[in-house]
């Protein structure tokens, strides 16, 4: 919506400067109450995040708005929603994406239950990561030593804030509900940094990769890849080089033939 012909004002919440005007709609309620869009007139400013706007909502019009955040600062990925139908982090979406728009849509994200407002319940994600078998180093290691290469492959991995966005879009988890059988792209990136970690002593971690984690349930749309607010290559990167590895471990001829032979001898 474009600017008003009004002086601009201060405002008391965040003391920014206040010139445009939009609406907009956010889901409220629980899965017991009902869930709605309700719909709300915010003053903004073009500098601003979304959720600044959402914080205005919160402190001038509706107290009991339910929304989760904590650093305002892309890195603990704690404010990750559905903004305009894009999976999003609301503190580094900025509101000039929206000026001279009518109206902005707030939903939380749709992979996972809601429990109240833009409030999700991830705690799924968290019972998969203790399912992951830790680093083990080599017995009797003094120090850690890996070469540059080994640090440069699996490096990227490491930025991830967990979000949850990439878990959000992801189609498997999303459209056939499968969450028993894949554990979803972050996870197939934490299992990447340790199954590619030359010092890890986890014999089984490949079988698991593949019978517990389900990697090869991944359809590869990068779809995920495309949501990361930290610029992983997730797909690329980490889940096709995983399935890479157990397609030559498990189902290449040559490798399961040696494997016989080395049973035998």
């Amino acid at each position: 919506m474009s600017s008003t012909s009004e002086e601009p004002t201060v405002d008391v919440y965040s003391g920014a400067t206040i010139d445009r005007k939009i609406k907009a709609r956010i889901q409220r309620g629980t899965p017991e109450t009902g869930l709605k869009i309700v719909e709300y007139d915010v003053e903004y400013d073009h500098t601003e995040v979304v959720l600044d706007l959402v914080h205005r909502v919160q402190a001038l019009q509706a107290p009991d708005l339910a929304v989760r955040w904590n650093c305002k600062a892309g890195k603990c990925g704690s404010c990750s929603a559905e903004i305009n139908g894009q999976p999003k982090l609301m503190c580094m979406t900025k509101m000039s994406d929206y000026d001279g728009d009518e109206v902005i849509e707030i939903r939380p994200m749709r992979t996972f239950p809601v429990i109240k407002d833009l409030v999700t319940d991830v705690s799924w994600n968290y019972e998969v990561n203790r399912r992951i078998k830790p680093f083990k180093p080599p017995a009797g290691l003094k120090e850690l030593t890996m070469k540059q290469e080994h640090v440069d492959r699996i490096q990227e991995f490491r930025k991830c804030i967990e979000c949850y966005l990439c878990q959000n879009v992801c189609h498997v988890l999303r459209t056939h509900d499968q969450k028993s059988q894949f554990a979803g792209p972050r996870f197939m990136i934490r299992l990447a940094t340790l199954q590619m970690h030359p010092m890890d002593q986890e014999d089984n971690r490949l079988k698991e990769v593949k019978d517990d984690f389900g990697v090869m349930m991944c359809n590869i749309t990068k779809c995920c890849t495309e949501v990361c607010p930290e610029h992983i290559t997730i797909t690329d990167n980490g889940i096709i080089p995983l399935k890479e590895r157990v397609i030559d471990k498990f189902y290449d001829p040559l490798t399961m033939a040696w494997s016989w032979v080395k049973r035998l001898f």
